[in-house]
């Protein structure tokens, strides 16, 4: 008998599940469930772009790219950054495409840490970025946003968390799972206090696009001493709904940039080729369509909002991506146990918000990436439940 125990390496033996797929695993295998958890758009990806890889496809455009990817999706991506963002980064050597931000978070994070180097980071927060961190040598030190604070984080919540061995300061606004976003005072005030302590930031952008103030999104690499201080992640998952083309890409210092290839080169070789020919396209020819599926995000945020006041649950408003976290501690029932118990009660799949991290107890997620239809219907369902609590 085979003792494949003493096989796995024990930082990933100890790593835990996600917290959203117990959910998922039950939800799916129940008839007429309404799911607001998948964090993932509904729309079709535009047409424009399907059409983009079906043609490259069908041209036979198949083959390896560059290692850093096609130069011309590299040239594209610069370009929307210094539009969108004013912030100017050299498709040459400041730019590599990836499979997803995910792969980026992965490559960033195992370019920059050294055994036993703290990563800080603000939470409730994308499930994978602690176990990301662990995964590359690092101690992941979370930073608890606060709700009255609007999950925003602030330079006192900062302070409390920096130690000697602070090497990377891990953020991702707009944020999954509560919809926070940081603007540009915001991040004034931590710049001085992330320069004084000479910390890298890794800035997990994915959803800029989803923004629903009357101020454009702002990147913390626009903010005076950080470009040189930041590894700007994004991709085309959200704001495009290309989730499953797996297309993301960093940008940064060009030091950093060359040593992050070479873990790119060595455990992917390039992202997807026709991936990277439909993002071409994504970002030439679609931002109109971008601007509707926001407008719709939008409609059905504020369906979402006025809804849980309706039911009574205190939510803050979100002002970006497109999650609403409702607080459910007025209910008496943890975070897991109102999902569960919602799920069979009236089949309404929802994150209990401890799936974030420790601080999003209290809390669930709720995705607003579903039908009008589905939206109202799953409100009445959580109506219905929280009132026969009462």
């Amino acid at each position: 008998m085979i003792d494949y125990e003493k096989f796995i390496a024990k930082k990933i033996k100890n790593l835990p599940y996600s917290g959203i797929r117990k959910f998922f695993d039950i939800a799916s295998e129940m008839k007429g469930v309404i799911s607001l958890g998948v964090g993932e758009p509904d729309f079709y990806t535009p047409w424009n772009i399907r059409e983009s890889g079906i043609y490259n496809i069908e041209k036979g455009v198949t083959s390896y790219t560059a290692n850093a990817g096609i130069l011309k999706l590299r040239e594209e991506i610069s370009k929307y950054l210094s539009e969108s963002y004013n912030v100017n980064y050299d498709a040459q050597n400041q730019i590599i495409v990836t499979v997803g931000a995910s792969e980026g978070i992965d490559v960033a994070l195992r370019c920059m840490l050294e055994d036993g180097d703290e990563v800080i980071y603000n939470e409730p927060c994308f499930v994978s970025y602690k176990s990301c961190i662990e995964m590359a040598g690092g101690v992941a030190v979370a930073i608890p946003t606060k709700e009255e604070n609007e999950f925003r984080l602030t330079p006192e919540d900062l302070l409390s968390k920096i130690t000697d061995k602070t090497k990377v300061l891990l953020m991702s606004y707009p944020s999954n799972p509560t919809g926070a976003i940081m603007e540009r005072e915001d991040l004034e005030k931590i710049a001085k206090i992330i320069i004084e302590h000479d910390l890298i930031v890794i800035s997990d952008e994915i959803y800029s696009e989803l923004n629903y103030t009357d101020s454009r999104h702002v990147s913390v690499a626009e903010i005076d001493g950080l470009y040189e201080r930041t590894v700007l992640l994004n991709g085309f998952s959200k704001a495009f709904s290309m989730t499953g083309w797996r297309l993301g890409y960093l940008a940064g210092p060009p030091v950093l940039i060359e040593q992050m290839l070479k873990i790119h080169q060595y455990i992917i070789m390039c992202a997807p080729t026709t991936s990277q020919y439909a993002g071409i396209e994504a970002l030439k020819n679609s931002h109109d369509s971008v601007l509707r599926m926001r407008d719709e995000y939008n409609a059905r945020r504020n369906v979402m909002l006025n809804g849980f006041r309706s039911i009574g649950l205190d939510v803050f408003e979100p002002l970006g991506a497109f999650y609403i976290f409702p607080s459910i501690k007025s209910t008496g029932l943890s975070s897991a146990e109102f999902c569960e118990k919602l799920l069979y009660n009236q089949k309404v799949a929802v994150v209990p918000g401890d799936a974030f991290g420790e601080s999003g107890e209290g809390f669930v997620r709720c995705s607003y990436a579903a039908s009008m239809e589905n939206l109202k219907k799953a409100l009445d369902g959580i109506n219905e439940f929280v009132t026969s609590l009462k």
